[in-house]
């Protein structure tokens, strides 16, 4: 049987996230691109007591904006360069995530339950030489290729960072 639980993701904002026995912490945080409305999400399978689920407990999966509010779809071979996870682990309930497009940059991810029973996560990565809460990674698109990546964030106080990367790939 489904259940909703109340989840708060890496803006601190409230979205709201289906689960059935084990549940899914959803987004972590998110890949817009200038191209279209589209976005790559990264979300995170958690059993009962908001613990990460297995070895590879984060995926990545489109959400098809220009198709409709609520259209999924999986990343196609082809986008893993651009979109996929490289690498992660998972050591005393924190995954650390590298993404292919970021090697240099390891994202990461704790979960927790809150009092009133809702499944939070924080996504952390450096952005401007400064550990931030990570929101958004922003794909500035050219005629061919990228032109840059765009890291959003909040540091610790608060305060909105940035940073903008000419990309190496």
């Amino acid at each position: 049987m489904s259940t909703i639980r109340t989840v708060v993701f890496a803006s601190g904002l409230l979205t709201l996230s289906r689960a059935t026995s084990a549940g899914e912490v959803d987004p972590l945080f998110i890949v817009s691109k200038s191209e279209n409305k589209n976005q790559v999400h990264y979300a995170m399978s958690v059993d009962e007591a908001c613990v990460p689920l297995g070895a590879t407990p984060i995926r990545a999966y489109w959400r098809m904006f220009e198709k409709g509010p609520t259209v999924q779809e999986p990343l196609l071979d082809r986008e893993q360069p651009a979109y996929g996870i490289a690498s992660q682990s998972v050591a005393a309930g924190v995954v650390t995530a590298t993404l292919r497009a970021l090697p240099g940059r390891p994202i990461a991810v704790r979960t927790w339950r809150a009092e009133d029973g809702s499944c939070h996560a924080m996504s952390r990565v450096t952005i401007d030489g400064s550990q931030a809460r990570l929101y958004n990674v922003h794909v500035a698109l050219k005629l061919f290729g990228v032109e840059y990546l765009l890291l959003t964030g909040w540091s610790d106080g608060g305060r909105t960072v940035r940073e903008k990367i000419s990309p190496s790939f």
